[in-house]
């Protein structure tokens, strides 16, 4: 493989939309495409970014000479560092209020050594298009997403009377006769698997702060024994969906490792009945985060109980850990309108 060195490297700016998983996503195609021999600035908002230093330490985000973290402001008023943003306000900010901050840094970013050669921006973040438009740099959209999820959002409208049900690998195809330049990547991290000695393997992905711990708690469990319980970055749910979801690990009678965020329960804090407190006593753990790869990956976890983010199944499915699947996203009609704009 030819490597490029010196100002001769292409200088891609990679862009992912704020969100925990599009962050991870995103953040595993610029190591790899910095292996590749792109130089790569990474842009967050300036409040994941502060997450991240938060939750990593505050040389998480170093980086390298030709591998760089830059950042904009995301236009909403503060809120909650350890919770999920508002998703219909962060949408409909990074549709409306964007597009100033983001030229103002390709401009300031274009000035610099190598220039940009290319912006790979989640497809989720459209502003991008009109910001390359303006600047005369190419734009690539990256969806970490599956084909069908792709469709299902672009013709959000009209799929079920065009389409009906066609089977997952049709929606491949489907796209492509919309969109010719459309490629498939991954699984990332296997790809990341093969990528020797990376540099970059100490830059984490976690916009919470990981309980390692976990880790040495498996360590004294036996193979495929472990169910592992965790629903992501956005999913919330109800003190009763909570309290049920506990009883059925309780009464599972298997060890458990159960991930539950500061702000998973909506609107309240996450209590456990006492009941659930005696009954498991032993043989489970909660923690608030976890490398999740890194669990997944360990011979004692059995099976995953999982709300079916696309991170989280393509994770599962590299480990080769069967899953349990609660699918999980606000049914919420505006948010499924402004997604399937930002993502048209």
């Amino acid at each position: 493989m030819a490597v490029v060195v010196g100002d001769d490297k292409p200088h891609v700016v990679c862009i992912p939309s704020p969100a925990q998983s599009h962050i991870k996503a995103m953040l595993k195609l610029a190591k790899l495409l910095h292996f590749k021999g792109f130089h790569i600035t990474f842009v967050n908002t300036e409040f994941n970014h502060n997450r991240f230093l938060k939750s990593l330490g505050p040389n998480s985000l170093d980086g390298l000479p030709d591998f760089r973290f830059k950042t904009i402001c995301d236009g909403l008023p503060p809120s909650d560092e350890n919770a999920t943003q508002d998703i219909i306000a962060l949408c409909e900010s990074l549709r409306d209020k964007l597009l100033a901050p983001l030229i103002d840094l390709l401009t300031r970013l274009s000035d610099t050594s190598p220039p940009i050669t290319r912006i790979v921006s989640d497809g989720f973040f459209p502003v991008t298009l009109t910001a390359g438009e303006q600047l005369g740099i190419p734009v690539v959209l990256f969806y970490p997403i599956p084909a069908c999820a792709f469709m299902g959002l672009k013709q959000f409208s009209t799929i079920v009377e065009k389409l009906g049900p066609p089977p997952v690998l049709g929606y491949f195809d489907a796209i492509s006769s919309m969109f010719p330049k459309l490629f498939s990547v991954g699984p990332l991290q296997l790809l990341l698997n093969r990528v020797p000695e990376d540099p970059l393997k100490p830059v984490k992905y976690s916009l919470w702060k990981e309980e390692s711990q976990c880790l040495q708690w498996l360590d004294t469990k036996e193979p495929n024994s472990v169910v592992y319980v965790n629903f992501g970055s956005i999913t919330v749910m109800s003190s009763l969906q909570l309290v049920e979801f506990g009883m059925g690990l309780a009464n599972s009678k298997h060890h458990f490792l159960w991930i539950i965020r500061p702000d998973l329960v909506r609107g309240e804090s996450a209590i456990l009945p006492p009941e659930f407190v005696n009954e498991t006593k032993g043989r489970g753990l909660v923690a608030s985060w976890c490398p999740q790869e890194e669990v997944l990956n360990h011979s004692s976890i059995g099976g995953f109980l999982t709300h079916s983010g696309w991170n989280s199944t393509i994770e599962s499915l590299s480990s080769g850990v069967p899953m349990l699947c609660w699918p999980f996203f606000e049914t919420n009609r505006q948010i499924v309108d402004i997604l399937a704009r930002n993502g048209a």
